[in-house]
C-alpha cells in the first residue's frame, strides 16, 4: 500500500449523484479489500452526497475517498458556505415521524448523527478556493 491512495471525482448536484458514489465508493473499497466496511461506508456516503445536493443543488459536488496506514476518509466537497446542522439529539419513535404520503420523505434531519456514529471522526473543512469538505474517518 502507498502512503495514501486517492480517489476524487466530480458529481453532478442531482439526486442521480447518491447512486454513482455509491457505485464508485463499492468499488473502490472492494479494491482496496474493506468489504466488512462497505456497508458502514455506503451509508455515509449515501448521506454526505445527499446533503451535498440538497445545499448546492444542480451544482457540482465532488467525492474523495483515500486511504492511508489509519484506515480511510470519505470527503464530500460542495460550494455552499452553510455548515451542516444535525437536528437536536432526541430520542426518536414511530409517533414522532409523520408518516403520511404528502410527508413521507420530509423526516430527514439525522443523516449526520448516524455519520458521527459510525465514524472514528468527523468534520468540515473550509476550502480555500471556496465551498467547504464534509469529512469523515473510518478504521478497517
Amino acid at each position: 500500500m502507498t502512503a495514501t491512495e486517492d480517489l476524487i471525482t466530480s458529481l453532478p448536484g442531482t439526486p442521480s449523484a447518491v447512486g454513482l458514489a455509491r457505485t464508485l465508493t463499492e468499488t473502490q473499497i472492494s479494491k482496496w479489500d474493506y468489504s466488512h466496511i462497505l456497508d458502514s461506508t455506503l451509508l455515509i456516503v449515501s448521506e454526505l452526497v445527499t446533503n451535498a445536493v440538497r445545499q448546492t443543488p444542480d451544482e457540482e459536488i465532488r467525492l474523495q475517498l483515500s486511504r492511508d496506514a489509519y484506515g480511510i476518509i470519505i470527503a464530500v466537497w460542495d460550494g455552499g458556505h452553510e455548515l451542516p446542522k444535525a437536528k437536536p439529539m432526541t430520542e426518536l419513535t414511530l409517533e414522532d415521524l409523520d408518516l403520511s404520503e404528502e410527508a413521507f420523505d420530509d423526516n430527514g434531519g439525522w443523516g449526520l448523527h448516524i455519520v458521527q456514529a459510525m465514524s472514528a471522526k468527523c468534520g468540515v473543512t473550509a476550502d480555500p478556493a471556496g465551498g467547504k469538505w464534509i469529512w469523515t474517518r473510518m478504521y478497517p
